[in-house]
């Protein structure tokens, strides 16, 4: 195969690799403090991450909003997602895409639009009447109280839901039981005080003779609840919550035939998949594929010693890269270089992104493969067998042993952690092989130059 083939097959497959995993970087604007204001008349184009005992937003922001704080009030516009961790959030504003929220309490005022959906955990919602959700409305905690309008549907699981509101889809309502007597203090009292107040719900599903449900209703109760009559559009269907008789049945075991089908199943997949990738590996990469296996044969204990070292240092340059781009995005914050910083932190999740990549690759198919080209290659030498020179077949034979091998102290009668020991071998050995390569070559280029 000449050399120009080569290089534009490899240049097909990276450009591909690049525009599967990559995504645009872009910048952002960070704020910090005890209160952060954003203005009626100020615009930002950019993403927005705050960080602050209070936060409001009275202004546009043109990307995505993130906010850390005890109390955050949206009074202006995001023009993108709104994320945040909050104990109270005010939503008096427009949100075009989603809200994902988890606190305490989330209100919508009479005039909060959220073009997205809804996605929240905590104690309190409360949605009031004006307001609008473009799409679905996701919750679990405490309590809801639903008078605004939801597009689509509501999943919700919760001890109190009250829907005075109209829900243009469907509605699936885990919810407490509705004769429940309040046993001892509300939830709330344990919570953090909230700055505004919050509703108390009747335990239960309450629906209002003026609420509206577009598609159907299920809920979870032990007995039927009654609804007025043609707020529910669809079918209304009534689910036994689970008991503690039905939590503490045993799962379902699988037989032993179908734990040996399971297996050889992966046993199947898990050659054919190796032995494919061997194949493109020694038809594109010949020489290097070729030298990993020769540098294991030449120093086999050299390789699994210095695979145990580029394992263990794999896990410390994640940590060193985590911690330099953390430290450099916040000197660069405080210069009020943002985005130099949001440059930093960027490059830092694309670099973690190939290392790990790269990584699970190398572990999950390049040592089995170099370490089967190496085995194969030594059984057929020691057979004094003419396949020993040949381009694949040393690979293919090596690789159906030890994959069979692996797969055999995997067997389903058989301690399982046998083959993962031997699996975890196989991958010291391919890394150390590849490092002990990628070193020599270093070597010889820096004797060169």
């Amino acid at each position: 195969m000449s050399r120009t083939y080569k290089f534009l097959s490899i240049l097909t497959l990276f450009v591909l690799l690049t525009l599967t995993f990559t995504t645009p970087a872009h910048a952002f604007d960070g704020r910090s403090g005890d209160q952060v204001v954003i203005g009626a008349s100020e615009v930002i184009n950019d993403d927005l991450y705050v960080g602050a005992n209070s936060f409001t937003l009275d202004g546009t922001v043109n990307g995505d909003v993130v906010a850390f704080a005890q109390m955050v009030t949206i009074n202006g516009t995001v023009n993108g997602d709104f994320i945040s961790g909050a104990q109270t959030v005010v939503v008096n504003g427009t949100v075009t895409g989603d809200i994902r929220m988890a606190g305490s309490v989330l209100f919508l005022g009479e005039k909060a639009k959220v073009g997205g959906d809804i996605v929240s955990a905590g104690y309190s919602l409360e949605v009031r009447k004006g307001s609008a959700v473009g799409r679905d409305l996701v919750f679990a905690g405490g309590q809801i109280l639903l008078a605004g309008d939801v597009t689509r549907n509501a999943i919700v699981a919760t001890g109190s839901f009250e829907i005075d509101g109209t829900i243009g889809g469907s509605v699936k309502a885990e919810v407490g039981e509705a004769d429940q007597n309040q046993a001892g203090p509300p939830p709330s009292m344990y919570m953090p005080q909230s700055t505004i107040p919050v509703p108390l719900v009747k335990p239960g599903l309450t629906i209002d003779p003026a609420a509206k449900i577009g598609g159907d209703l299920e809920y979870t109760q032990t007995r039927d609840l009654n609804f007025p009559g043609g707020v529910v559009a669809g079918k209304i269907t009534r689910t036994e919550p689970p008991t503690d008789e039905t939590r503490s049945q045993p799962s379902v075991q699988e037989t032993t035939s179908k734990k040996v089908m399971n297996w050889v199943f992966d046993l199947v997949r898990s050659l054919v998949t190796i032995i494919l990738i061997g194949l493109f590996m020694l038809w594109l990469f010949p020489m290097f594929t070729k030298g990993l296996s020769e540098k294991l044969q030449a120093k086999p204990w050299h390789s699994l010693g210095w695979g145990v070292v580029a394992y263990a240092a794999f896990f410390f340059a994640l940590l060193l890269i985590i911690f330099v781009m953390i430290l450099t995005a916040i000197l660069f914050g405080y210069l009020t270089l943002r985005g130099l910083s949001g440059t930093i932190i960027w490059l830092g999740i694309l670099t973690l992104f190939a290392l790990i990549l790269g990584f699970v690759l190398v572990t999950s198919f390049v040592a089995k493969i170099v370490f089967g080209q190496a085995v194969g290659k030594w059984i057929l030498v020691s057979a004094k067998s003419p396949l020993a020179e040949h381009k694949y077949w040393p690979m293919v034979i090596g690789v159906s042993i030890i994959v069979a091998v692996i797969a055999l102290l995997t067997f389903p009668l058989i301690p399982g952690f046998l083959g993962w020991l031997m699996n975890l071998a196989i991958i010291f050995f391919g890394l150390g092989a590849l490092w002990l390569w990628g070193r020599e070559r270093f070597t010889k280029q820096s004797t060169v130059s």
